[in-house]
């Protein structure tokens, strides 16, 4: 009951795809890449998911229902990632118990808290700055390079929960060729089209050429268009390690396949231990004009 895709069986060759399909190599049962739940490729429909680095892929499983059969590109540094997730995973503790979140940091948050990042994370090497015009902007060393705090959490808009992400630098963002000390961080990303919010209770409206990913159950980057028209695109934010994010976080994903991302200057919302609090301190940002939103697909979830 696998589903290969026509990209997959390009990846993976005639050969592969076939015995695949004659339930030679499938793994019987599984954990769904998409919603970590168990899954059965003898009883249910399968898709299988190609994880494709620069010099490593590996072939996941989920189901159908959740994601189709796809391949998703993403950094050599992720794919590790996620292989040492997958090991951590056969001796993670049953479903149900909590598990130890990535880098030390405390196990995940119960559902209804926001879920901070294991470590902020700097733009990617050759991103001038965050959300600075890709085509255009750039290659200035001297540009100041924010570091970016990202929590993770749910926000209740029109009485259904969507998962959000909300996006805070540590200090001013100056525009790639300026050496004045004015914070460009919301004008920049309004260029990239993220719209100012002034209803946290209003769906934002989607973000062209962004996206976020969650791979193997986990948080591990936001992209932003290709540098250049059909490259590849390119990483925002990059998690140091993959975060581990709630089940109710990932249930939201799986149901709406977007992502709602705000963000807000330095200093405008802060780390908040509770999802209520995360809200009133984002409705804050909106009354004073500081906060910009958009809605983004999920790759590989």
């Amino acid at each position: 009951m696998l589903d290969v895709s026509d990209a997959v069986r390009a990846e993976i060759g005639e050969a592969e795809a076939d015995r695949l399909l004659a339930g030679e190599n499938d793994p019987g049962d599984y954990d769904c890449t998409s919603c970590r739940t168990r899954g059965n490729t003898n009883q249910e429909r399968t898709s299988t998911v190609l994880f494709v680095g620069e010099e490593t892929a590996v072939l996941a499983f989920a189901h159908a229902a959740c994601i189709p059969s796809q391949v998703v590109t993403v950094s050599e540094d992720q794919l590790q990632g996620a292989v040492r997730s997958i090991t951590a995973n056969e001796t993670a503790p049953p479903a149900g118990q909590p598990a130890s979140s990535l880098a030390g940091q405390p196990a995940a948050p119960s559902a209804g808290q926001p879920e901070p990042s294991a470590a902020p994370a700097p733009p990617s090497p050759g991103v001038p700055s965050p959300a600075a015009p890709p085509a255009t902007a750039p290659q200035d060393s001297g540009a100041r390079q924010a570091v970016l705090g990202v929590t993770c959490g749910q926000v209740l808009i029109d009485d259904t929960p969507h998962p959000a992400l909300v996006v805070e630098p540590t200090g001013p963002i100056a525009r790639p060729g300026s050496d004045g000390p004015g914070d460009d961080f919301l004008p920049l990303l309004i260029e990239q089209g993220f719209m100012p919010v002034t209803e946290v209770g209003r769906l934002p409206a989607p973000v062209a050429g962004w996206s976020v990913l969650v791979a193997m159950g986990r948080l591990h980057a936001v992209f932003q268009p290709p540098a250049t028209p059909g490259g590849q695109p390119v990483p925002w934010w990059q998690a140091h390690q993959p975060l581990a994010v709630t089940e109710g976080w990932r249930t939201a994903a799986a149901k709406n396949h977007t992502v709602v991302v705000y963000a807000a200057p330095a200093g405008s919302i802060g780390q908040q231990p509770r999802e209520d609090l995360m809200r009133e301190a984002l409705e804050k940002a909106a009354a004073s004009g500081v906060l910009v939103a958009g809605t983004m697909p999920l790759t590989g979830t």
